[in-house]
């Protein structure tokens, strides 16, 4: 990670940390997921910064060494839109290149929603952008559709998944998700700590003990409650956003899926982008890349190939 320079912006009302890199007049901004931290980005950060790119990856609201506020309603999607628009605006720029992933993505299709000024284009991966439905909240949907076991309504109630989690080592923890490449809709019943896995994960050649070390230590400092309290916003968003009911991404996109990642197994989102659904609702959208064989977390597993699609997708503009 040599030459990445790490700092401490006020934005919005909190601290948030920074890594960056690279002196270019355009600035490309990533946003990663859960749970993630801007070290996600190091494999871009580093190539896309040695193309004359300055790259800026934030730890998001709740993350790392990012100012973790404890209260639920400090993470609508209004108070970290507003750090991502306040976080452009410390930067010098009236627009930047948006490169997100996971919650990252979620954040980035309603920055494009809220304040579509301040994006030049964007690439998406693994969540699609899903219009708001009027009729029912995400958390009955989700229950309606997966039951109570599903890992979003797992997540809801404050402290249950943070002491479950707090059974088992961190790294190992980290292992499990990050290394995971089930399809299907993530299950998590409610089990005993003594029923919880306890064994050592091999990790695949695009992610190292070293990699693992260093979510570990940040996610052993924080906990993991900023993080999930993005899933407990859900649908204090929805009652929020409703005035955007219907209202469509109008910036050039691109989206990037993995064929084996669980997103685009579930929620219906396969059929969505095949059925043309996706690109009306997203009309600039300029291209999808669907790579097979790739799991969830695609920034790292296919790092050179992903950075190349955004490479050819941002120099364009």
């Amino acid at each position: 990670m040599e030459g990445i320079v790490h700092r401490t912006v006020q934005v919005n009302g909190i601290s948030m940390h920074v890594a960056e890199k690279g002196e270019g007049p355009s600035v490309v901004l990533f946003l990663h997921g859960f749970p993630e931290l801007w070290y996600s980005w190091r494999h871009q950060i580093l190539s896309l910064s040695s193309r004359g790119y300055r790259c800026v990856a934030p730890d998001l609201r709740g993350y790392g060494d990012s100012e973790c506020p404890p209260d639920v309603t400090a993470y609508t999607i209004f108070h970290i839109v507003g750090d991502i628009v306040a976080l452009i605006d410390s930067l010098g720029q009236e627009q930047v290149f948006v490169v997100a992933h996971d919650w990252g993505a979620a954040i980035a299709w309603n920055l494009c929603l809220l304040r579509p000024d301040k994006v030049k284009a964007l690439v998406n991966m693994s969540v699609v952008h899903m219009p708001r439905q009027p009729s029912e909240r995400p958390t009955d949907i989700f229950r309606r559709v997966y039951g109570e076991d599903f890992y979003i309504c797992r997540f809801q109630a404050p402290g249950d998944a943070e002491s479950e989690f707090a059974h088992i080592d961190t790294a190992l923890l980290l292992k499990m998700i990050l290394t995971d490449r089930n399809p299907g809709p993530p299950i998590f019943p409610k089990k005993g700590s003594s029923e919880l896995p306890n064994t050592e994960i091999t990790l695949p050649t695009w992610l190292s003990e070293e990699d693992i070390a260093y979510f570990a230590s940040k996610f052993d400092k924080s906990g993991f409650t900023g993080g999930l309290n993005y899933y407990r916003s859900m649908d204090l968003n929805w009652e929020q956003m409703a005035p955007w009911t219907g209202v469509q991404i109008k910036v050039p996109v691109k989206f990037i899926i993995g064929d084996q990642d669980l997103t685009y197994n579930t929620f219906g989102t396969k059929d969505y982008i095949r059925s043309g659904a996706f690109k009306e609702n997203v009309p600039l959208l300029q291209d999808v890349v669907v790579m097979e064989g790739v799991a969830h977390f695609i920034n790292q597993e296919k790092a050179p190939e992903v950075t190349e699609h955004i490479f050819e997708f941002i120099k364009k503009f």
